[in-house]
């Protein structure tokens, strides 16, 4: 190129969709993504690149584990850092693409020595959460690891601003769209809110490359970008989140703009798109020109899928004659298996080239997926064998041993109708959609179309089912039924006048207020829930782990305030029918509520106190029931704290043993009030003291009734 030379060339490896930490806890895959990943960043150094782009999903969960960030950060570190100086300079203000407390770019930090940078943007996977809104990328942008750009903090009002870079005469400007949710952003494009920065002077000699990580595909109406969504002065667009390798740049002619689509390093679901063999890029950009150079990938896991169906297979045809064909189907379809476990052994060695190996080195277990479509012929039958048990011949030949093959039928005729008439989609549909393929909205709002919530919003459900799925939150559903719940109260709560007939109308109307809020973007995605603290005593290897429990999550605000008000009540005693001793000066016991309790259990009654150690008095219900009006009350006045008698003496049950005390000592201890039928129930009562047996202590007044027939347990 005329006016151009090697040193004007901007090299950008460029990979996406890393997904480390996936099945990290299988025993066969669970090292699968961070050896691809750490095989790419190889690659950059190893053809000294300038910088790498990675465009979204470098995590397989948002908050990934302490293996998974030790796999990354030490791989970054091992290929990043160096002696060599980054050639490329910045342009661009930092503070305006860079964000947190170290908004520069990595490679001007004097305290590090940083080779290769590399720049990412996050995708649905690793996207910020929790206090602070922060990612996991966030984390090694701290460490001088990555570059973090591109954020989305108001997926409603976006603003898109170029991280600018110069190489000799070559010019870069790096725009970058972290993911946001594929039907706000639709909605975002489509009222003109995203708005996209260019440099200020020469405009035409800037290479723009732009990286996204959404939908490509049209999944549903609004569930996706449409490449006319995006400005016609790019020249390159890195698509991430889609998986299948599409390496080589495509032209749009309607946007003049080419666009990348690198797909993922490993394999996450079993489909035809996951068994394109995985590659990256690449990128040389000299000018406004570039090429692409791809590599494909070596330590990647060899797959293979296969679909058949039995009907048109002649050697199946001739067993669906045979009454009982079970042994000898299976032998059929073993031997289509083993032929795929050949051929993925063959894919590996051929990716691995000419490179000298060890002999130990064997290919490692392949994935290997059989969809069998049994319909068998009239007259016939195809005896199938369990799917598990079939995928349990392949111990120690194939890496997922649970879902090798996959039975299905075919249904002739005309689609199943729901009750009310609707049209349920196919269910030769069903079998071959799987939960990595397909938008989990679009499956609820498949099913949801057959039926009809009277209640419920159906455009948000599908939102809380995404969280339940993708995000891992097991209390998203629960959640998203108790807010709507509530809300429709509410709005039954503010009408004047509400019956029978009219209730049903007024649910409706409630249902497609919150439908038009959330599709307005007035309501938020569903938040993780609240969780309570986990109690010091709670083993998660006998109980399992607390946030699975139902009583961990908190449910609404007021008991939030009530658990964080309450104090663990500890328990005096254990004998039946005997209250615990309270302390002198404590404050007036308030009664509880009248509540039947049942027969054997003890109702805590709770004695508000500014002390720290409260005291509780345990009522038996064994005792026979007297009428709650004449229920004893204990009523003690705040003072001082008093220490614990060590013994106790049986009280006589007269009234005027209370008037030995002198005038002090009586506006000082506690009041007993006992009515009528209770005296009688009860005979004695015993007064805990530290003086006489005779008088009641100043230093601590304790009443306990006296001992009912049945022996009283042994204090512990």
């Amino acid at each position: 190129m005329p006016g151009f030379t090697a040193a004007d060339t901007i090299r950008i490896l460029v990979a996406t969709d890393s997904h480390v930490g996936y099945a990290e806890r299988d025993a066969i895959r669970g090292d699968d993504s961070w050896k691809s990943f750490h095989e790419v960043m190889c690659l950059a150094k190893e053809q000294d690149v300038d910088m790498v782009l990675l465009a979204g999903d470098l995590f397989h969960d948002n908050k990934p584990s302490r293996k998974s960030m030790f796999n990354v950060m030490r791989s970054l570190r091992m290929n990043c850092y160096g002696d060599k100086p980054c050639e490329l300079e910045m342009l661009s203000d930092n503070s305006e693409v860079f964000q947190g407390a170290f908004n520069y770019v990595n490679y001007e930090d004097p305290d590090i020595n940083v080779a290769i940078p590399v720049f990412s943007i996050h995708g649905n996977h690793d996207d910020p959460s929790g206090e602070g809104h922060l990612a996991a990328l966030d984390l090694l942008q701290a460490a001088g690891l990555v570059n973090y750009y591109g954020r989305t903090p108001e997926s409603d009002n976006i603003q898109i601003k170029p991280v600018l870079l110069q190489k000799g005469q070559t010019k870069l400007a790096l725009y970058g769209m972290s993911n946001v949710r594929d039907e706000r952003l639709f909605r975002t494009f489509r009222d003109g809110k995203v708005k996209f920065f260019q440099p200020g002077t020469q405009k035409q000699d800037w290479f723009n490359i732009m990286s996204v990580h959404q939908n490509r595909h049209a999944y549903t109406e609004t569930g996706y970008l449409p490449e006319t969504f995006l400005p016609d002065f790019l020249d390159l667009v890195v698509w991430g989140h889609e998986h299948e390798c599409l390496i080589d740049p495509t032209y749009n002619p309607e946007m003049n703009f080419h666009i990348m689509q690198p797909g993922s390093t490993i394999a996450t679901s079993l489909m035809p798109g996951e068994t394109v063999p995985k590659h990256v890029a690449i990128l040389s950009v000299t000018g406004k020109d570039f090429k692409v150079e791809t590599i494909r990938l070596k330590t990647v896991r060899p797959f293979v899928m296969k679909e058949i169906v039995l009907s048109e297979e002649k050697e199946a045809m001739k067993l669906a004659k045979k009454a009982n064909n079970r042994t000898e189907l299976t032998r059929f379809l073993e031997g289509i298996v083993n032929g795929m476990i050949k051929q993925a052994n063959e894919e590996w060695e051929d990716a691995q080239g000419d490179e000298e190996r060890d002999e130990v080195d064997k290919p490692p277990l392949p994935l290997i997926r059989l969809r069998v479509e049994y319909t068998a012929p009239e007259g016939g039958n195809f005896d199938c064998e369990n799917p598990q048990r079939f995928s349990n011949r392949f111990v120690n030949k194939v890496a997922n041993l649970n879902d090798i093959v996959q039975f299905h039928r075919r249904k002739s005729g005309a689609s199943k109708r729901a009750t009310n008439g609707t049209e349920l989609p196919e269910e030769s549909l069903l079998a071959s959609l799987s939960i990595d393929s397909v938008k989990v909205e679009k499956l609820v709002r498949e099913f949801l179309a057959a039926q009809s919530l009277t209640i419920l919003p159906q455009n948000s459900f599908g939102d809380a089912v995404s969280q339940f799925v993708d995000k891992d939150d097991k209390h998203a559903m629960e959640l998203f039924v108790m807010e709507n719940l509530s809300k429709q109260v509410e709005e039954l709560m503010c009408m004047d006048h509400v019956d029978e007939e009219t209730i049903q109308d007024a649910m409706e109307a409630g249902k497609s207020k919150l439908e038009q809020l959330f599709a307005e973007g007035h309501v938020s995605k569903s938040k993780r829930a609240r969780m309570k603290p986990r109690p010091d005593d709670w083993d998660s290897d006998l109980n399992g782990d607390w946030a699975d429990q139902p009583m961990a999550i908190v449910r609404s605000d007021l008991e939030d305030v009530e658990e964080s008000d309450i104090a663990p009540a500890k328990p005096a005693t254990k004998a039946r029918g005997r209250p615990a001793a309270a302390s002198k000066g404590a404050a007036p016991a308030k009664k509880a509520p009248p509540t039947k309790t049942p027969r054997g259990r003890k109702k805590v009654v709770k004695v508000d106190s500014e002390e720290e150690d409260e005291d509780v008095v345990m009522v038996d219900s064994d005792v026979e029931s007297e009428p709650e009006e004449s229920q004893s009350q204990l009523f003690v006045k705040q003072a001082p704290p008093a220490r614990r008698s060590k013994k106790t003496a049986p009280a006589p049950t007269k009234r005027g043993a209370t008037t030995r005390a002198t005038a002090s000592q009586s506006a000082r201890q506690s009041q007993l009030n006992f009515s009528q039928p209770v005296a009688k129930a009860r005979a004695k009562a015993k007064v805990e003291e530290n003086g006489s047996d005779d008088d009641i202590s100043d230093d601590d007044d304790a009443f306990e009734p006296a001992p009912s027939a049945r022996p009283a347990r042994k204090r512990r």
